[in-house]
């Protein structure tokens, strides 16, 4: 039944040269995140989106109170990462979009404990959240979610892209 429902959550998605590329959507239960996870090949470009629903009241200032680039690190979510995303190349670019229609937040996490990536608005006129990063390694990335404001809960679609 497990592998019935891993079946399904594989997606093709189709790239500009009409190729199709494989980002496999998988529950992430053994690793202990919120919802499900992301893998991604390069080559050609790929992308994903999961949904996801923020939760908790955990400050993300605890995991890092800012990234690399000085970006503050901000919001609550769980203390579990929302999602899981596994990169099995490295990826020259990689974009992580929030997409709720709320004040959200995120906090990007890996390969290892001491890369961290965060982000906020969009734009003035957009306040989901949204991380561009380059020269990923491959690896192991745990993504959370947050909400401005502690204790709030909406919904969201996540979406990694190239």
């Amino acid at each position: 039944m497990m592998t019935q429902f891993m079946a399904r959550l594989r997606r093709p998605l189709v790239a500009a040269s009409g190729l199709a590329v494989f980002a496999s959507l998988s529950p992430v239960l053994a690793q202990s995140a919120n919802f499900d996870g992301i893998t991604l090949s390069a080559y050609p470009p790929a992308g994903a989106t999961v949904e996801g629903r923020t939760v908790g009241s955990y400050s993300l200032s605890n995991i890092a109170s800012s990234d690399g680039s000085g970006n503050l690190c901000a919001g609550f979510a769980d203390t579990n990462p929302d999602h899981i995303l596994t990169l099995e190349s490295d990826f020259p670019s990689l974009t992580v979009t929030v997409n709720s229609g709320q004040d959200t937040t995120i906090l990007m996490q890996g390969p290892d404990d001491n890369s961290v990536y965060c982000g906020q608005d969009i734009s003035r006129a957009n306040l989901d959240a949204q991380v561009v990063s380059s020269n990923l390694q491959a690896g192991t990335y745990r993504i959370w979610v947050g909400a401005h404001n502690q204790g709030q809960r909406f919904s969201y679609s996540l979406t990694v892209a190239e």
